[in-house]
């Protein structure tokens, strides 16, 4: 059976991550010879700034979904369990994709609606973490410490974090397939960010690191037409994108 991927359109959502406490996502085993510190961040290997990768964020707004609509995490792979199946319908897999379940009678590949990108520390953030009188570019070190539970002895360690205050910006794009349920998709997004400003990002989130706090500051939309030069692209309400891009699609049906 032929299968066709409709291509209506593209949301743009651009805005501000701010690290309301230190952030630590963590990078490769070779970057811990840096500064000595047991668990160092993710650089970029160019500016050697530190930064969020979209994989991270990405897969934090999915287990937050799949969380809030209480789906069954049925598949597992990587040392990850995670919710996947072929339904087509699904706000998880729809939004997020789904790869082929071989135990699944129709083997269906979902592709993700979603792009989410690497979110770089904006300019001014930089400027000022440079500042920094410490052992790290742009970051500082946290000790932490581990007790033995019949000793009490301590077993410290050293992580890396990017500081509260710290700013990074992020970029996010919506493919719209189908208008109806392009609403409830981005309806869920903004949910979904809100939610996080509550929860945690990175790692140590039981332990206070990964505080945030999420500014949506443009929201674009561009249809097929516009990516063709027969119409302009349109700003969306960023307050209240899904309701807003709805509007925006009816009234192209209408005209």
């Amino acid at each position: 059976m032929t299968q066709i991927r409709p291509l209506i359109g593209k949301a743009i959502i651009e805005g501000t991550i701010l690290c309301r406490s230190g952030l630590h996502i963590g990078g490769s085993e070779s970057a811990l010879a840096i500064g000595g510190v047991d668990s160092a961040v993710i650089r970029d290997p160019l500016t050697n700034r530190p930064y969020i990768p979209g994989s991270s964020l990405k897969g934090k707004l999915r287990s937050l979904l799949e969380r809030a609509l209480s789906l069954p995490l049925n598949r597992s792979g990587g040392g990850v369990s995670r919710h996947e199946c072929n339904d087509g319908a699904c706000p998880v897999c729809r939004l997020f994709g789904a790869a082929v379940d071989p135990r699944a009678e129709k083997r269906r590949n979902i592709p993700s609606r979603l792009i989410v990108g690497d979110a770089f520390l904006n300019e001014a953030s930089a400027a000022e973490l440079e500042e920094i009188d410490g052992n790290l570019p742009y970051t500082e070190e946290k000790t932490e410490n581990g007790l033995d539970r019949l000793t009490c002895a301590a077993n410290p360690r050293q992580i890396e974090r990017v500081p509260a205050g710290a700013r990074f910006d992020f970029r996010i794009l919506y493919t719209v397939e189908n208008d109806e349920e392009a609403a409830e998709d981005l309806d869920h997004l903004e949910a979904l960010l809100r939610l996080l400003e509550d929860d945690a990002l990175g790692g140590g989130g039981s332990r206070g690191n990964g505080r945030v706090a999420i500014s949506i500051e443009k929201v674009l939309y561009r249809s097929l037409a516009t990516y063709l030069g027969s119409e302009t692209e349109r700003e969306l309400d960023a307050a209240s994108i899904g309701e807003s891009l709805a509007e925006t699609l009816a009234a192209k049906k209408e005209n």
